[in-house]
């Protein structure tokens, strides 16, 4: 049997090495593809002895070239937490513009399935709560986080466009918070920030009042979703993520809890056009693909904290120096 050839960009980032471990023990032949922008060959060097997977140092917002067959496209690629961003505005906007232009060219010529990592984001700050696929969002596009938020909408756009006009088999994946190993301890978000601060003796800094929720979604239960919407007749986007709601006060909460950390909570303002709530509504999921959440979040944080203490000792080391 000759393996099935799978493209994943952004191979070397948290959900992008997730998905190469994923597709190398499903037995699929997994290109990888990074320019190492946000990602790290940290989280993907384990697989380099491996026949079955190869690694281009390449960004994907220049032409991509992939010889001989390929069967599958997961886009992966880009920044995806505020911090980096805010400092790689115009990098992300290419990322979700030409790099998705260029991937979908390459299904195209390849007749390859592509499936495109969309965003909770493409709701922004929402006025219909729980977010179904249904619902057109609430999006500032000239706010600081708009780079982000337009580049999945414009992805969103671009690969319907490709579908309906050229008859590309595409799948859009709308992801919510994700999170576990391999997460890098300094991206700005919520969760990162509280385990690094609470192992690092810092006080927890929550935005605005704590009030605004977040729903998390462990990276292996994500990475299943993925996995059966690839493999679904299902084109139009899709939410993948945990319902499990949770305000961002009771969550610091949680997290001091965890790691037993006496470090207090201090509050500051809250960021610009920062989301007063996150929950997907899963039901398409659920129905279409017999997909939901396992790994409850007590569980999670706990394999979630074993890596960064692994890792933390970088991270301080890195700042002293």
């Amino acid at each position: 049997m000759e393996r099935k050839r799978i493209l994943i960009t952004g191979a070397a980032g948290f959900l992008g090495s997730h998905l190469c471990d994923r597709f190398v023990q499903e037995g699929f032949h997994v290109i990888g593809m990074d320019n190492l922008l946000t990602g790290s060959l940290r989280n993907i060097e384990h697989l380099f002895p491996l026949e079955n997977f190869e690694f281009y140092f390449h960004d994907v917002t220049k032409f991509v070239h992939v010889p001989g067959k390929l069967d599958y496209i997961l886009h992966f690629a880009s920044p995806a937490s505020p911090i980096d961003y805010l400092q790689k505005p115009i990098q992300t906007l290419k990322v979700g513009s030409l790099g998705t232009h260029n991937l979908l060219g390459l299904a195209k010529e390849k007749k390859a399935r592509i499936l495109v990592a969309s965003t909770s984001e493409v709701y922004g700050d929402p006025e219909v709560h729980p977010q179904p696929e249904e619902y057109w969002g609430h999006v500032n596009p000239v706010g600081p986080r708009g780079v982000y938020d337009e580049a999945k909408r414009f992805m969103e756009s671009i690969t319907m466009a490709y579908h309906n006009f050229h008859g590309v088999e595409t799948r859009i994946v709308r992801i919510f918070n994700t999170y576990g190993p391999r997460m890098r301890l300094n991206d700005g978000r919520a969760l990162p920030a509280f385990m690094t601060q609470a192992l690092t003796g810092q006080d927890l800094t929550v935005f605005g009042d704590g009030s605004q929720t977040r729903s998390f979604c462990y990276v292996s239960d994500l990475v299943e979703g993925i996995y059966r919407l690839l493999f679904s007749d299902y084109h139009l986007p899709m939410n993948i993520g945990n319902p499990d709601e949770i305000s961002l006060l009771d969550f610091a909460k949680e997290i001091l809890e965890l790691t037993g950390s006496k470090q207090k909570i201090v509050f500051k303002p809250l960021p610009t056009d920062d989301p007063k709530q996150r929950r997907p509504d899963i039901t398409k999921a659920r129905t279409i693909l017999g997909w939901e959440p396992k790994v409850s979040r007590r569980e999670g944080l706990r394999l979630t904290l074993e890596y960064f203490k692994k890792h933390i000792d970088e991270l301080t080391s890195s700042h002293n120096t």
